[in-house]
């Protein structure tokens, strides 16, 4: 029997069809896999299920019953809950208090507080996720974040969960467990919809898989009825072969950057120490908590430090600030695009010379025609999907805005480029790209620094590989050494030969 029915939904937005005439029915019980690229319809699909749009044609059946929400709340009633891959917690309260924000318990008409804490620590518990119920979300990394999205979807009994790129963040041991809770709560008769970039996921944990291209259904099969490259081909219309563009034509050359000891508050005092080359790819790996965002942020000056020197051409400078670094020549994508990446109610002219308006101004005053030829240039050689260069950065698929992010930063002459989850909820055609563009940076001389939680991307484009682990460098691998054996290894050893402790944002998780 069928959970979810749609017959012939057409969405239409002013001059874009979002959805086309799709049909497709999802059964209940089943983990049913819904791929595509950024803009193929996917969100619009499953905005229509949590009451976010509603259909411009066709209808849509839920458990047999005509299904009409016309706001979340009608969709939650009904037994549904989504994991949005954009997180949607409210930064000022408590990891419980988002749990349960719908539903705080209560005892003699004030919150019950002991259990409300003693619920969250249960689903706290089943997520893998080591924090104190009593933490403000703000305080919690993005990976931390999701796990936190992860429990508020789970502590409710639901008919149908929907996962919008759960693990883009979490490391291998939290998409296993992750994982776990899936394939438990399918054999409670639960329905799930799971959304995901990363391929081999599929096999693992799904039934039946639909593809969907601009907008229109391009048909659903077993998940072992397609391999990985015909899923690709599917989506996106051609081959990219394995999906990893290596430049060995490119050979690093005098170091540019080197850090010594550098330590980031509530670090290890001893900090870490590495050099980057010129016309180098160097990953930056390890679990969640291990150092690494933190450790790029104290060097890019976001963040105070503990102690340190950071050398340029071998001579030492200061660092204080982001504007700091920037004026050095080096620059910071940071994990969270779309917050502290862009100014998402601007335009893509806009995003891409902010961090240099001096370029594009004239006695003190914006001159319009250089911010568009500037901004027309980066579209072109950057292939920057967009109507135009005055539109808006938030309705920008999430590969073209990372691509906007880079721009601004190479608008501003940067010479050390550090990408933290560059691919971070992007389709397997825009990493493509992504990743073409990251080789020719480091082909015309940039250094380029990666962290990322996707050990495939580190070992795919790298030439060295840094390991952190709790908080310090673990270990360093060339690419004639490169495994995720050699990987892992790393990055537990901090962890093997300490006693792990049970609360706290520097366990492995």
């Amino acid at each position: 029997m069928n959970m979810i029915e749609f017959h012939s939904v057409t969405v239409q937005f002013t001059g874009v069809k979002a959805l086309s005439q799709v049909d497709l029915n999802i059964e209940k019980g089943e983990v049913h896999v819904l791929v595509g690229e950024n803009g193929a319809g996917k969100s619009t699909l499953i905005k229509l299920l949590s009451g976010v749009h509603t259909p411009t044609e066709g209808s849509i059946l839920f458990d047999g019953h005509p299904f009409t929400p016309t706001t979340p709340r009608d969709a939650i009633k009904a037994g549904i809950r989504v994991v949005y891959q954009e997180l949607n917690l409210l930064p000022y309260l408590s990891v419980a208090e988002n749990i349960f924000f719908e539903r705080l318990p209560q005892k003699h008409g004030l919150v019950d507080f002991k259990k409300l804490y003693a619920d969250t620590e249960v689903h706290l518990q089943e997520v893998g996720l080591e924090v104190s119920p009593q933490t403000p979300v703000e305080h919690l990394s993005i990976a931390q974040m999701q796990l936190v999205e992860i429990a508020k979807a789970l502590s409710s009994d639901s008919k149908l969960v929907v996962f919008d790129e759960p693990t883009a963040s979490l490391t291998p041991r939290e998409i296993d467990r992750l994982f776990v809770l899936i394939k438990n709560l399918r054999k409670k008769g639960v329905t799930i919809i799971y959304i995901s970039h990363r391929l081999q996921e599929f096999i693992e944990i799904g039934d039946r898989i639909t593809i969907l291209r601009n907008g229109t259904k391009v048909g659903t099969w077993g998940i072992r009825d397609l391999t990985t490259d015909e899923i690709v081909k599917q989506m996106i219309g051609k081959d990219i072969g394995s999906g990893y563009p290596y430049r060995n034509d490119v050979v690093p050359g005098e170091v540019v950057l080197s850090v010594q000891n550098l330590a980031y508050m509530g670090g290890p005092a001893t900090g870490v120490s590495f050099a980057v080359r010129r016309g180098e790819i160097l990953g930056i790996g390890g679990l969640i908590g291990a150092g690494r965002t933190e450790t790029m942020r104290a060097l890019f000056g976001a963040d105070p430090k503990r102690g340190g020197r950071v050398l340029l051409d071998g001579k030492e400078i200061t660092i204080d600030s982001p504007l700091d670094a920037v004026n050095h020549g080096i620059c910071l994508l940071t994990e969270d695009r779309k917050n502290q990446g862009l100014i998402l109610d601007m335009s893509c002219a806009a995003n891409t010379t902010i961090t240099n308006l001096r370029r594009v101004s004239r006695f003190g005053i914006l001159d319009k025609s250089a911010e568009r030829k500037v901004s027309e240039q980066y579209v072109r050689e950057l292939a920057i999907k967009t109507s135009s260069i005055d539109q808006l950065a938030r309705n920008l698929s999430g590969g073209n805005q990372q691509k906007i992010v880079l721009a601004k930063w190479l608008f501003r002459s940067a010479r050390i480029i550090i990408l933290d989850g560059p691919t971070r909820g992007i389709d397997v055609g825009a990493k493509f790209e992504i990743y073409t563009l990251i080789g020719e940076l480091a082909a015309a001389g940039k250094s380029v620094i990666i962290v990322s939680s996707e050990m495939p991307e580190l070992l795919g484009i790298c030439q060295r590989i840094l390991v952190f682990s709790k908080g310090t460098l673990a270990g360093e691998l060339h690419r004639s050494e490169f495994s995720q054996e050699a990987v892992l290894s790393l990055a537990y050893k901090a962890y093997l030969t300490v006693p792990r402790q049970t609360i706290g944002k520097d366990a492995p998780q």
